[in-house]
């Protein structure tokens, strides 16, 4: 059966105290809503809806980051989740399947969750999605009857008998996209709040005669993120189980609790990730890679057997082959580094590709940018790069060649050749005495004028 999300990220989120949207703030490097949507993305829904209203242009740029076939749906005015998830029906009128409710500031639904309520759904008309807490607190109440859900009630609206219930709900919900838009018509605004509660549908449906169930998961899956307290305790649930799942999954951490993933990060067995090492989003790390401490890897490629770092920097459109070496205080970005080749120490390389076998020389700056545009530097296979070399793009030193220690090599360099451009050194005996006194001399006489 088809399947739409529909995900719910209209609130201002007054506690973050942010003119930011709230479901745009990040949780390993990229917006909570990106995780909500790729939670949702494992049941391959047909479409997706964010329902945006603060922000609605930043908003709706990030939905289609992550999914340009995203649509957008405008709440302008909110009036509660009944009404939210309401302004997503013109979007769905056409659409004959399930539809499920998310929300862009919950980013820790599973897939594995969402797929046993599509699975539920095969029975029942109407799904939500309980979990127990540690501390029920203001959480709604799912009330049961064995595994038929009767109705949630919202703890303010709840008696002292229905708060004793320690089954939760989660918000999330999963019908039949026209039976769910034909329940919420029905929803009435009578209660504490004055708004249209999503959850109502629970009761109009069973006095509909049509079936509803709860399933559980994880209390740790329904994380709601409210404040900066919320969005830091999120960070950290994201990283200590992404650092789990990579230890299982074969990769060593000797301190994993000073390593940051990202969302998408990527490593591969028996890689080595030393202590304080930061991955940016994009990053993917091969089989037997070594990244040293200290470092940070945004937007790049590793690939086998490769070492970088300690104190390096991989910035976006890195691509490093097998067994290359990028060593510390190094940057790369936009940049090609074949098999064999080194850049151990001390140097920038930006939009370059330097071939198999070649040793770049500490201090060496690829000078790509002149101010308006970048440039490209190409060195060939077995090149040798004396130290603090400036190769002022564009540039290409060919296959073998070698560059003096000191140079600024603005042309070609033919292969095989030695290529040195230093100014002519001049010395002038006893200038340097002389040039000390008079210096020593003004300065005198300026502390003394200046005492008057």
């Amino acid at each position: 059966m088809a399947t739409a999300l529909i995900i719910l990220a209209a609130g201002k989120g007054t506690r973050m105290k942010s003119d930011l949207p709230k479901v745009l703030h990040k949780v390993a490097g990229v917006p909570m809503l990106h995780h909500a949507m790729r939670g949702g993305a494992a049941l391959s829904p047909e479409r997706t809806i964010v329902v945006a209203g603060h922000g609605a242009d930043q908003v709706e740029k990030a939905a289609k980051d992550y999914d340009p076939d995203a649509l957008i749906a405008l709440q302008e005015e909110q009036h509660g989740t009944g009404h939210a998830v309401s302004m997503a029906k013109p979007a769905l009128d056409d659409f004959s399947g399930d539809a499920i409710v998310l929300y862009g500031d919950t980013p820790f639904i599973s897939p594995e969750t969402l797929e046993r309520m599509a699975e539920a759904r095969k029975s029942h008309d109407v799904v939500v999605l309980g979990f127990e807490p540690v501390d029920p607190a203001r959480y709604g109440r799912l009330v049961m009857s064995g595994d038929r859900l009767d109705r949630i009630v919202e703890f303010k609206d709840a008696s002292d008998e229905e708060r004793a219930i320690t089954f939760c709900n989660s918000g999330v919900i999963c019908a039949d996209a026209k039976t769910l838009f034909d329940l919420i018509e029905q929803v009435s605004n009578d209660n504490a709040s004055g708004e249209y509660y999503l959850t109502d549908i629970v009761a109009i449906a069973n006095g509909k005669g049509l079936s509803a169930t709860a399933i559980a998961c994880d209390e740790a899956e329904t994380l709601g993120i409210n404040s900066r307290t919320d969005l830091a305790a999120a960070e950290a649930a994201f990283q200590a189980r992404t650092r789990a799942e990579a230890m299982e999954n074969g990769v060593t951490l000797p301190a994993p609790e000073t390593v940051h993933f990202a969302f998408d990060t990527a490593i591969g067995r028996d890689t080595i990730i030393e202590q304080n090492v930061v991955f940016g989003p994009g990053v993917t790390v091969e089989t037997g890679a070594h990244i040293r401490a200290f470092s940070h890897l945004e937007g790049c490629h590793v690939s086998r057997g490769a070492v970088v770092g300690p104190y390096a920097r991989l910035r976006p459109g890195a691509e490093l082959a097998e067994d290359t070496r990028i060593g510390n205080f190094v940057e790369i970005k936009n940049a090609t580094i074949d098999e064999g080749a080194k850049v151990n120490h001390l140097s920038y390389i930006g939009d370059a590709h330097i071939g198999q076998r070649s040793n770049i020389g500490a201090g060496t700056i690829t000078c790509n940018y002149d101010g308006v545009g970048k440039h490209h530097t190409e060195i060939g296979e077995n090149v040798f790069i004396g130290s603090n070399t400036m190769l002022v793009a564009p540039v290409t030193v060919g296959n073998g060649a070698l560059t003096g220690s000191g140079s600024v090599i603005t042309k070609d360099v033919p292969a095989d050749a030695l290529a040195i451009a230093r100014a002519t050194q001049v010395n002038k005996p006893g200038m340097a005495r002389k040039l000390f006194d008079l210096l020593r001399k003004k300065k005198a006489q300026k502390t003394k004028t200046e005492a008057g």
